[in-house]
């Protein structure tokens, strides 16, 4: 069946079955596109959103904690009883704890010395209450330690106390925590580390400059687990990780452009539709509640094909509507002058074109495919968006 002609863009979820490490995806991939070309359902220019985790499981993108201390200690050039600086984690059990307890694992005998800013991480989970910040900062304290704190604290929304779960996973594997919060990475600089871990997401290159101004051996977790020629490796290193099963890690996947090029041309000539394909990760948007912001991968596409290399926007559909009816247009004259109106190429700050603010193209998909499957049961690790490339 096609959808009706006064459907708009709209995305449905697709349900696939079970992706297991090492199976044929493109081929998974097809069988679904297959049936949704059976039902009328496949046009040329649709996007096809695929969740990077299903392309990563199907690499066997997986490291373990004890890999993890391994790369450490061979990156970073750490012996078992020296001291590693990590700055600005974000807080999650998903995405960092198994991370740092691979980190502390390289020097059982030494320091891990973990630098969190306050009050919140990059992406909007909290350490601290704002109020609690405003209190010790009242203090002239530029520095916040664990003593300092008259009691623990727990995330708004998940209940962790992450500075407890932190030290916790540190001291479990014999290394010594040592845990503060301040804003200004330099400060562990103070605590004489032998090598620093530029933990943060987005801002990763920024604060390694400030730490290499500093003198100090600079890795990012993009550092790790990065070399082409390892079994699990991905050109992102351990960004995008996820906690997997055990002591397991899954990287985020590898070579995600090439994979879609492929696909992109396996589909035009298997099925005689030009689609765009992207693998995307985590939504690109800021939860208005909890003030989250989602995006704890390193980008929200992975890889895309070379349709969705653009920005969105539009034309001001209300403004116009409302300028033409002053004017005495009738309905049917306001209707055609906006479909011309859809045609045209407009400077970007034209009165015309501020009814939507330009976003790229890719993150607008993927966070849409996000919101789509999310990560809890929906079993939909594709996503089919339609109209929404002309």
């Amino acid at each position: 069946m096609s959808l009706p002609a006064y459907v708009g863009p709209c995305a449905l979820g697709i349900k696939m079955g079970i992706i297991l490490p090492g199976c044929d995806l493109p081929a998974l991939i097809l069988e679904s596109l297959q049936a949704l070309e059976s039902d009328g359902l496949l046009a040329s220019r649709d996007v096809l959103c695929i969740t990077e985790s299903v392309l990563a499981r199907a690499q066997n993108n997986f490291v373990t904690t004890a890999e993890v201390a391994d790369e450490v200690k061979k990156k970073m050039s750490l012996l078992p009883d020296q001291k590693i600086g990590v700055v600005f984690p974000i807080a999650s059990r998903n995405r960092f704890n198994l991370v740092l307890e691979g980190i502390a694992a390289a020097v059982p005998q030494g320091e891990v010395i973990l630098q969190l800013s306050y009050p919140c991480d990059e992406v909007g989970n909290q350490f601290i209450p704002p109020e609690t910040a405003a209190e010790l900062e009242s203090r002239e304290k530029d520095l916040i330690t664990l003593h300092d704190l008259e009691k623990s604290y727990a995330h708004p929304v998940t209940g962790i106390d992450y500075l407890k779960l932190y030290h916790e996973t540190i001291a479990k594997t014999g290394a010594q925590p040592t845990i503060f919060l301040c804003n200004d990475p330099l400060k562990i600089l103070e605590y004489r580390p032998d090598a620093v871990l530029a933990a943060d997401i987005h801002s990763r290159e920024a604060t390694r400059q400030k730490l290499v101004a500093g003198a100090a051996r600079v890795f990012t977790l993009q550092d790790l687990f990065s070399d082409h020629n390892y079994k699990a490796w991905s050109e992102w290193g351990l960004l995008g990780s996820n906690m997997s099963a055990g002591n397991m890690i899954k990287l985020a996947p590898r070579e995600a452009e090439q994979f879609v090029n492929a696909l992109q041309e396996q589909v035009s000539a298997e099925l005689g539709k030009k689609i765009e394909i992207i693998v995307n990760g985590d939504g690109a948007y800021k939860d208005p509640c909890s003030g989250i912001y989602e995006l704890a991968d390193p980008l929200s596409a992975f890889g895309a094909t070379s349709g969705v290399d653009s920005l969105r926007q539009g034309f001001k559909y209300k403004y116009l509507i409302d300028l033409y009816h002053q004017e005495g247009k009738s309905k049917q004259e306001i209707e055609a002058l906006l479909a011309e109106e859809a045609a045209l190429e407009r400077e970007p700050d034209s009165m015309e074109l501020g009814g939507t603010t330009p976003r790229r193209m890719e993150d607008v998909l993927a966070s849409l495919a996000d919101l789509v499957s999310g990560s809890a049961d929906a079993g939909t690790p594709l996503v089919l968006i339609k109209g929404i490339i002309s």
